[in-house]
């Protein structure tokens, strides 16, 4: 006889920013879904077009669906404005969550993919992180965006257990942010699963919108998660290369150089450091084995 166990309550914020084009879609996918998530916050960051008014829309026939306007800068960036906004959602829930989901504005979900996540959760509860892949549109067909490891969970789509979301200290408002929550969550030895089954088609692709004042981050995000300086080289290429542009590698270097210079705060202990140099170098290595 099998045990059917309590459904999962999900909790969704999605930050967003002049997403007129797409947010009615994500949300339709939202709506539709096979677990329904008991409460969506979407964050209004400073929008100019009509993102407000199809939100309102939603909020007006699902009072599971709430509206939270802030400003920050009109700027299109990675990293702490997106965390910021974030917060912004997250502070107005209550505490009665078992799942967090920080999605972007962009997405378009299959509709049993919170049905899929919770069943992941509730059959290992050593998994703290868990998620489906991103897919855009090329020449009519929806292909997978294959920026990073396979193993990777992509900051559009992060879906955290609570436990571990609170452990790894919640998310980092600072580039990087997306990587660091899989290290820590892996120091406090917590397992991460990505669905291949699950393709969310991703509208627009990443990095597309982002202006010239983001292009030195990554490298500052890879000071402050103590890569260390041969570290961010071999990540710095191995980047570049996946984004078939390697003039980003010389981006990537002077940003790391730039935090080191200016003593940016890092984002992990010394301690976590250590095991984070460990484990990039460990999954190095077995590449050549």
């Amino acid at each position: 006889m099998s045990i059917k166990l309590k459904a999962l309550n999900f909790y969704i914020v999605i930050p967003a920013h002049n997403e007129q084009d797409s947010i009615g879609l994500t949300l339709d996918s939202l709506v539709r879904q096979t677990l329904l998530p008991k409460q969506i916050v979407v964050v209004n960051d400073n929008s100019t077009d009509e993102t407000q008014d199809i939100i309102e829309s939603y909020t007006s026939k699902y009072s599971w669906i709430r509206l939270v306007n802030t400003k920050s800068s009109n700027e299109h960036l990675p990293g702490a404005k997106i965390i910021n906004a974030f917060y912004k959602g997250f502070e107005v829930l209550d505490n009665d969550y078992d799942v967090i989901c920080k999605f972007d504005a962009d997405l378009i979900f299959p509709d049993n993919y919170l049905e899929q996540i919770s069943e992941h959760f509730k059959f290992n509860e050593s998994l703290g992180m868990v998620s489906g892949f991103c897919y855009i549109e090329k020449n009519g067909t929806w292909v997978l965006e294959n920026l990073t490891n396979r193993d990777h969970i992509r900051g559009a789509l992060k879906t955290y257990r609570k436990e571990c979301f609170i452990q790894i200290g919640k998310l980092k408002p600072s580039m990087g942010w997306d990587t660091v929550d899989e290290l820590l969550a892996k120091y406090y030895k917590w397992t991460i699963l990505t669905d291949e089954g699950l393709h969310v088609k991703h509208l627009k692709p990443t990095g597309i919108s982002y202006n010239e004042a983001s292009k030195y981050l990554q490298g500052e995000a890879m000071y402050k998660m103590r890569y260390g300086f041969i570290m961010t080289l071999i990540s710095g290429v191995k980047l570049a290369f996946k984004k078939r542009r390697f003039s980003l590698f010389k981006n990537y270097m002077a940003g790391y150089f730039k935090a080191k210079k200016k003593k940016s705060p890092f984002l992990v202990t010394e301690e976590q450091g250590i095991f984070i140099r460990k484990l990039r170098w460990t999954g190095i290595l077995n590449k050549f084995n």
